[in-house]
């Protein structure tokens, strides 16, 4: 898509800083400045969201994902990983792109890794029957 951030970066119109890359992945260091090694897993076919991805992309993002994360544990000395994706505007996806996120855990780091949920509002068995496939 020629207006996306992301597939302009792919395109080497906008300059990254990249992790890895494959055939079907691209992986780079978000700009946010928010977490040291806070890492952008995207396919290099533009896809609006992970509603949107068909089974072959997710499965070569997914790997790039877990090829990335085993990269940082097993070598650059972090204990573990957070992976998160926000699909659409309610959940704060700000680029529509699909892309997931890493952000590398090291122990006591004071980093967050869930939100501060507020607490369910409904019963467990009205959210079951609401849910379930």
């Amino acid at each position: 898509m020629d207006d996306c951030i992301f597939c302009k970066i792919i395109r080497g119109e906008i300059p990254s800083f990249k992790i890895y890359e494959d055939d079907y992945t691209y992986a780079f260091l978000d700009i946010a400045k928010d977490v040291d090694g806070h890492t952008l897993v995207i396919p290099k076919k533009h896809v609006r969201s992970m509603l949107e991805c068909d089974s072959e992309t997710m499965t070569h993002v997914m790997e790039s994902v877990q090829k990335i994360s085993r990269h940082y544990i097993d070598d650059c000395g972090y204990g573990g990983v957070n992976l998160f994706n926000c699909t659409n505007e309610c959940a704060h996806q700000s680029v529509f792109h699909f892309h997931v996120h890493i952000i590398p855990r090291k122990e006591n780091d004071g980093i967050r890794g869930v939100p501060d949920f507020k607490g369910a509002k409904l019963p467990l068995e009205e959210m079951h029957e609401k849910l379930k496939i």
